[in-house]
Order: C-alpha cells, then structure tokens, then sequence
C-alpha cells in the first residue's frame, strides 16, 4: 500500500465511519490540504479522521494509537488523541483513526511571532517528553541514530540541493559527528518535528502533530527544533530553558537540524519541478532554518 490505489474521497470516509462508528458518521467531514503518509478529515469541530495513504504499513498509525493515550496527559502542548479505531473495509480498504482536533495552524503556513514564548513552550514540551521510556517502546533504525551513522543521508541531500554555502553546512555536520554520543538512557523522542508538524495560534506554538515517528533513544533529533521552528535568536533561550541539554547534545542537534533543513529544501525544490510529494512552499522554510543553523 505504498500509494493509492482509490481515491479516497469523503463518501467513503463517510460509509466506513457509518459502517464501523455510525455515532459519528453525521458529523459535518472536510478534508484537509497536506498530509503524506496520511490523508486527514476534519470530522466535526473537535475529531479529525487520519486515513492511511502512502504509508506503506499501519505501523505508524497503530503506534499512535498505542502510545499517545499514555503520553498526552503529562504533555503541556495539546496533540491529536486517538479516540475510535476504524480497520479497513471492503470499500475503504485502509487502517484509519479518529483522533483530537488541535486547533491552529500548521507552521509551514503560519509564523512565531512571539519567539520568546515560543521558545519556552516547546522547551516545556521537551522536556516532559524527553524521560526515559519502557522497555517495549518502539526504537528506530534511522532517526534516532548518531549522526556520524546518517552520514550518507546527509550527503545525498547536499548533493541534491547543492547551496552555496555547502562548506560552512559540511562543517557544522563533521562538529555533529565528532560530538561524543547520547550516554544517557533512551527517552521518548518525537522524531519529526518540521514546520508541517507543529501547530501555531496567536504567534507561538499551540500543539504538536503527527507521532507516527516517536521512538525511544536521543533527544538531540527533537533538540534541533530550536533551529528548524524557532525564529532566529531564540534557540539560546530554547535551551536554557530545556536546561538538561550539554554540549555534546547541542552539537549533535545542530548537525541534525542541517539535515532537516536540507530535506525541507529538498522537498521545495522537488515542488518547483512538480514531483510527487513534493512542497514548493516548504523551500524557504528550509532555507530559512539553515540560514539559523549556520548563525549558531
């Protein structure tokens, strides 16, 4: 199921939630622009339906479904909370869910205009998600990894995106590889925090999204928000206020938000040549967070 093979449209979304959830299937449903992995409708004011798209497995959706009832309660940013399980179907042959709606906008399409406040929320969030997680959380092969271990990763994004200033983003990631590694125990990462996956109302951050990414291991791939969502000349108040972050962890997020900078260009750049999945509007995003990273 590693892409569509029928549309899915609000009449089908409407029969499943009929068939497998019918108090809810009167509810007013409008899909929302964006998404990948998942396409999302607005179900009524407060629910939201997440349908497995490109995702080539449940897994990420059934993750959230198992861990995010246990985690949002002791988060102070509200994030999407499963509600109701709908398994696929004849006609809607996809895993979906019902969850929370987090009301705001999503920060590709809006600003932190209170960058202060903004810093200190999700220093708060981060350091209430950041405590060492359960044995049986899920770990990951990718994200998650010493930088030194994504090297080819980062390689192919600066080849594809070629900036000028190649040299000066090299350096900050061979800092990042050589920073020693996470000593501590795994704790519960986000794993994906970009633009698309924060939510912003009144200038600052209002909630966080998507955790088909969560893990358990490094807090450096969530610390590098502080350069990917932050506005400039925040990031040092982010970690004076997330406090338990050394030098090392701060050198290996910095490395982390290069490479989550490059990826964000490159999805712009593929919008602009019209590739599938890609984003037009994410390029000067990503820009804009490498032009913070390289300014430390």
């Amino acid at each position: 199921m590693s892409a569509p093979e029928t549309a899915i449209t609000a009449d089908l979304v409407r029969e499943a939630l009929a068939e497998q959830h019918p108090d809810l299937a009167g509810l007013p449903l409008r899909e929302v622009a964006g998404g990948w992995g998942n396409q999302m409708w607005r179900l009524g004011d407060d629910l939201a339906v997440r349908v497995q798209r490109m995702d080539p497995t449940p897994e990420l959706q059934l993750k959230e479904r198992r861990w995010l009832p246990a985690l949002a309660p002791r988060l102070p940013l509200p994030v999407p909370t499963p509600v109701r399980h709908g398994e696929p179907g004849a006609r809607l042959p996809r895993h979906w869910t019902v969850m929370t709606w987090i009301p705001g906008e999503p920060l590709d399409h809006g600003t932190i205009t209170r960058g202060e406040h903004a810093a200190d929320a999700l220093a708060g969030f981060l350091r209430a998600l950041h405590v060492a997680a359960p044995a049986d959380a899920p770990s990951s092969t990718d994200r998650g990894a010493h930088p030194r271990d994504v090297t080819d990763g980062f390689e192919g994004f600066l080849r594809a995106v070629s900036p000028a200033d190649s040299a000066a983003v090299r350096s900050v990631w061979a800092d990042a590889v050589a920073a020693p590694a996470w000593e501590g125990p795994p704790v519960w990462v986000h794993g994906d925090l970009h633009p698309a996956n924060v939510v912003v109302a009144d200038g600052t951050l209002a909630g966080v999204v998507d955790f088909g990414d969560l893990f358990a291991g490094d807090p450096a791939w969530d610390l590098a928000a502080a350069w990917v969502l932050l506005p400039a000349g925040t990031a040092a108040r982010f970690f004076d206020a997330y406090a338990p972050a050394d030098d090392a962890a701060v050198r290996r997020a910095r490395g982390l938000a290069a490479l989550k900078a490059l990826f964000l260009l490159l999805m712009g750049q593929n919008g602009d040549r019209g590739l599938p999945g890609g984003k037009a509007h994410w390029g000067p995003v990503g820009r804009a967070a490498l032009d913070r990273v390289l300014a430390g």
